[in-house]
């Protein structure tokens, strides 16, 4: 065979090699087992996921509700972060990939030398003084071949990291909504318990007025005034505290939306909330969370990442081959440097294999397989946490319900009875005792019921938030929603992952 057959079949050759399937283990999703049903579903959720998941807090119908979600969504500094991190998380693949490619490098120079006449002889192109001009440019090309698939695992592991890193984004997104809406559903919570104590002290303040007029009368007793007086200085004394837990909702509302305190009062200074409880929420299956919660994404993301880790450290073990190339002109005149006889040019082969460092190999090796069984793990445990968290809010949805029911009935019933007593005592039928305990319960009844109203639509934001509801499902899971037979989920919220 010819010299320049051999030198046109060494590249093909190299290439051949470098396709061989890279070392390490290849990634396969784990397989998890999933319940068909929720333990905790007790028929007041629906059977499937609606596309109101991704827009959930559109259930509740409050028009304030959604401009604070969507402002959070254009300004949160969090969610600012996390897009960052997504940037640079594209710049280190592209970085990881061009490291695979061949490096190609151009230069040119002059230098101008002068030898020392004590060294004897000058050199071609030296001048009587022993200086001598040096003219050249060239290329030069360097190719480590991945023979062994280190580099494709590099490439592999960098990739997983970027995905991993969106689904970063996408937690946060899912967090912050949530966020809004819980900081938003306690300031509505406080602002009608401050509502309610207002009523309540005007009530008991018509109440000491009638005690009062009674007591000039000389149908009451000072007793009475006093105990009157003492229950309208407690109500009144709620106040004050109940002023304060605004400002605070309204201050983390602030922090959310990324806007000065003052700016979010004005933004909130609205009548009392509009929002509805929706009757049924849409649970949808176990096996839903596998494809809508970004943490269990990212946790297989994570773990696809460190297996393809582990066929990096792998391909370490192996020797390593590169190929260079060099060509380029070289001339002691500048008019000659285009010449025939200017060109140089070198190719050939290299390999290098560890020997010494075999054991710092393998221990980066071994680490990287201890990484890899630990995100094992932690995917396992994720899993596991979600459906937990669903289950635990599927139950307090659930029994939240029932008791909003029953405290809706006291409610009623502790109004009747409290306008009752104030007519009979009115009308001299009735002690201020029998009064102002009906008055204590009837505050005590609206409180509950006002706290369990806002726990249930917190327990509508924890429940949604657990079934992974408020982003976009795209690529591998809206092809795997498409196959099932699902509708794929849109992007909903107008920022792009």
């Amino acid at each position: 065979m010819s010299f320049r057959i051999q030198r046109c079949l060494l590249p093909i050759a190299l290439l051949l090699l470098a396709a061989c399937a890279p070392v390490g283990p290849d990634y396969r999703p784990p397989a998890t087992v999933m319940p068909g049903t929720w333990a905790g579903d007790r028929g007041q959720t629906a059977t499937g996921l609606a596309d109101s998941a991704e827009r959930w807090w559109g259930l509740f119908d409050d028009p304030v509700l959604t401009a604070l979600v969507e402002r959070a969504l254009e300004a949160n500094h969090d969610l600012r972060i996390a897009t960052s991190r997504i940037t640079a998380a594209r710049a280190r693949l592209r970085l990881t990939s061009a490291a695979a490619n061949p490096t190609i490098d151009a230069g040119a120079g002059y230098s101008r030398s002068r030898r020392s006449e004590n060294t004897g002889g000058n050199g071609g192109g030296a001048s009587s003084n022993g200086s001598q001009d040096l003219f050249e440019a060239g290329f030069d090309a360097d190719w480590e071949i991945d023979l062994f698939g280190g580099q494709r695992r590099a490439v592999e592991s960098a990739a997983a990291t970027l995905s991993a890193t969106e689904e970063d984004r996408r937690d946060v997104l899912v967090t912050l909504e949530a966020e809004v809406a819980r900081s938003y559903f306690d300031l509505t919570g406080n602002r009608r318990l401050l509502a309610t104590a207002r009523d309540t002290m005007d009530a008991q303040e018509k109440t000491l007025s009638v005690v009062d007029g009674r007591l000039r009368l000389g149908l009451a007793s000072g007793l009475e005034s006093s105990q009157a007086k003492t229950q309208v200085s407690l109500i009144a004394a709620r106040i004050p505290d109940l002023e304060q837990q605004i400002a605070a909702n309204i201050n983390q509302l602030a922090l959310l939306l990324d806007l000065p305190p003052a700016a979010m009062a004005r933004r909130l200074d609205v009548s009392a909330p509009s929002f509805r409880l929706p009757a049924t929420l849409p649970a949808g299956l176990p096996s839903d969370l596998l494809r809508r919660r970004p943490d269990i994404r990212r946790a297989e993301r994570t773990l696809a990442a460190a297996t393809a880790e582990v066929g990096v450290a792998t391909a370490d073990l192996f020797p390593r081959f590169s190929l260079a190339a060099l060509a380029g002109l070289q001339s002691a005149s500048l008019s000659d440097l285009v010449s025939s006889g200017s060109r140089y040019w070198s190719i050939g082969p290299s390999f290098s294999l560890p020997l010494f460092d075999r054991g710092r190999l393998y221990a980066a090796l071994d680490i990287t397989e201890a990484e890899l069984a630990e995100m094992l793990a932690s995917y396992e445990k994720t899993v596991l946490a979600a459906l937990v968290e669903t289950e635990t809010a599927l139950v307090h949805y659930s029994r939240e319900q029932e008791r909003r029911d029953r405290l809706a009935e006291a409610v009623a019933t502790a109004r009747q009875a409290a306008v009752f007593n104030e007519g009979l005592y009115a009308a001299g039928l009735a002690d201020l005792t029998d009064v102002l305990d009906s008055q204590r319960t009837l505050l005590a009844a609206e409180d509950q019921l006002i706290d369990s109203e806002r726990q249930l639509a917190q327990n509508v934001v924890a429940l949604y938030k657990a079934l992974g509801g408020g982003w976009e499902i795209s690529g591998p899971a809206a092809a795997a929603a498409a196959a099932d037979g699902k509708k794929p989920h849109t992007e909903t919220t107008g920022i792009s992952p």
